[in-house]
């Protein structure tokens, strides 16, 4: 097994996941089965209980693991299937290492952080590193392993020192360090700055790890004086001081880093050998071509309540685009908070109001993500209702199904008061309910999480032509209420079809409207499934029609 270990410096945000992400899909395009690990230095257990303004989005994977978007950044990139252990957290680590000094696992020992800590973090990542991941059952040869976090913070402190250690157990020769660093470019006079990356360089050698490879980002390419500079200073030789400037496009990163002879480096290091041929990467490159070449543009209204912060609804964002690269259009998304839809805004804060269902007006089609909590659901229950009304392409996402449900009992059944228990515990007409495998004092991981099968009811549908003629669908699940079993004959008698059920026949997953361009609507999220080369159908589905609305 060959470890790829990705760390950042400076400050975060620079993109330490899309590098990590770029160096596996170099890799793999070798022709080698690749792995990812992210090590998140929280006390969080996951990131299931952490509020989206908080960490962006929470990812969900096929086991039920609530994890980093990172592993989204991962599974989008490598086209793999990773599992909870793949996101390693401080909650974690600590949890075992206590659960073990319970059972007296450490025969009286004064349990530490050096070494009972840094050693099952080690062990974490070699057991880890040896999970098939996609799909044919084999052991991956190598596992990029990415640091979140910045180099000198407190809580990191146990992993460098865990991961100075590894190079050691692993041998040097199957370890290389890259680390991401900022060389911003300060005033009017232009000059790249290499002291940031000086300094961070000089924390993580004090550490005992030195990088073998330094990726800089800037808005620019580095200059030849500025990579002579960060060499000398950093311990690291010139060809190994990369450049990350801005691209036009995020599939772009793997081949700006190919240009610089980044992977026979890595390749020459760990000692792996490069194909004659590499189709995977030709793949890659035309697809980053298309995406470049894009003509036209659709707009989707997002109507949320994080609309505050895009990695929020992060994976949603790339469904969307890679459906747009498959119909061969550009996406815009038009934000639109759910909240300034509602009359209380109208009263308040007339502009917000009028700019708000401006945006919804002039919306090729509109899209209602996942959530919690009762802010914007009457905003995004009079979204669902204008594109039922107005013949708009309408998506609605495991919330999104949840509140076109209520509003369709509450306008077409005419079911006064009709809402969910979520929101109103005490609602005449009670459309949405709480399951029973939920919990009411406990949130992390007690939801219905992970892969569930999904079976079509008929053939007459648009799931059925969106999945290509599957009856079984397998999808992931992130939600605590479900529509209403009761209310269901009393729906579909008024058009509102169930298309899709768990396999029980009891938990309603798909919603479709008879004599509608596409109103569709999933109690799971197709979001987390959808890969750039392979569009998630829902979310196609609704770019396909809106699209359509064009011409």
């Amino acid at each position: 097994m060959r470890y790829v270990v990705v760390s950042g410096g400076v400050l975060s945000g620079l993109g330490k996941g899309v590098t990590a992400s770029s160096i596996g899909m170099l890799l793999k395009s070798l022709g080698y089965r690749v792995s990812s690990i992210k090590i998140d230095p929280y006390l969080n257990s996951d990131a299931g209980t952490m509020s989206p303004f908080e960490h962006g989005e929470v990812f969900v994977l096929d086991d039920g693991g609530e994890v980093d978007l990172d592993l989204g950044n991962y599974e989008r990139f490598l086209d793999i299937t990773l599992t909870r252990d793949n996101n390693l957290t401080t909650g974690k680590v600590y949890s075992k290492v206590i659960e073990a000094e319970r059972r007296g696992d450490y025969l009286g020992k004064t349990v530490q952080v050096v070494p009972h800590i840094t050693d099952e973090i080690q062990d974490w990542i070699e057991r880890v590193a040896s999970i098939p991941v996609d799909g044919n059952g084999d052991e991956p040869d190598i596992c990029i392993i990415e640091l979140g976090g910045t180099v000198g913070d407190i809580e990191s402190a146990p992993f460098v020192e865990a991961l100075r250690q590894f190079q050691f157990r692993v041998g040097k020769e199957n370890f290389i360090l890259v680390h991401v660093s900022l060389v911003p470019v300060i005033g009017v006079v232009g000059e790249q700055k290499t002291k940031p990356t000086q300094h961070t360089v000089k924390e993580l050698r004090a550490a005992g790890l030195t990088p073998d490879f330094l990726v800089c980002r800037a808005e620019e390419p580095l200059k030849q004086e500025t990579k002579e500079k960060l060499a000398l200073f950093c311990h690291v030789h010139e060809s190994h001081v990369l450049s990350a400037h801005d691209v036009s496009n995020l599939y772009r990163v793997p081949l700006l880093l190919e240009e610089q002879n980044t992977t026979a480096m890595i390749a020459e290091k760990l000692n792996l050998e490069i194909p004659a041929n590499r189709p995977q990467f030709d793949e890659w490159m035309k697809m980053a071509d298309h995406v470049d070449s894009l003509e036209g543009e659709i707009t989707i209204a997002m109507v949320g309540k994080y609309t505050g912060l895009s990695d929020s609804y992060l994976s949603v964002i790339k469904a969307l685009q890679h459906s747009a690269f498959k119909v061969g259009c550009k996406m815009n998304i038009s934000w639109v908070e759910a909240t300034c839809l509602e009359p209380e805004t109208k009263t308040n804060e007339p502009d917000k109001y009028q700019e708000a269902w401006g945006a919804i007006r002039k919306a090729d089609g509109v899209l209602v993500p996942g959530g919690f909590g009762t802010r914007g659901v009457e905003g995004k229950m009079l979204a669902a209702q204008y594109a039922r009304e107005n013949k708009v392409p309408y998506l609605g996402v495991c919330l999104g199904l949840q509140v076109a449900v209520i509003e369709f009992a509450r306008n077409v059944l005419g079911l006064k008061g009709a809402n969910s228990t979520e929101f109103d515990e005490d609602t005449p007409h009670p459309a949405v309910i709480f399951m029973p495998e939920g919990s009411r004092t406990h949130m992390g991981g007690t939801m219905r999480l992970g892969s569930r099968q999904t079976n079509l009811q008929t053939k007459d549908c648009d799931a059925f032509r969106l999945y290509e003629g599957a009856m079984e669908i397998h999808e992931r699940h992130r939600h605590r209420y479900e529509v209403n079993p009761d209310l269901i004959s009393d729906l579909e008698s008024a058009g509102l079809r169930f298309v899709g059920k768990d396999t029980t026949g009891q938990r309603m997953e798909i919603i479709e409207l008879a004599d509608h361009p596409y109103y569709f609507g999933t109690q799971y999220h197709p979001e987390f499934k959808s890969r750039p080369n392979r569009p998630s159908p829902p979310f196609f589905g609704l770019v396909e029609a809106a699209y359509a609305r064009q011409s």
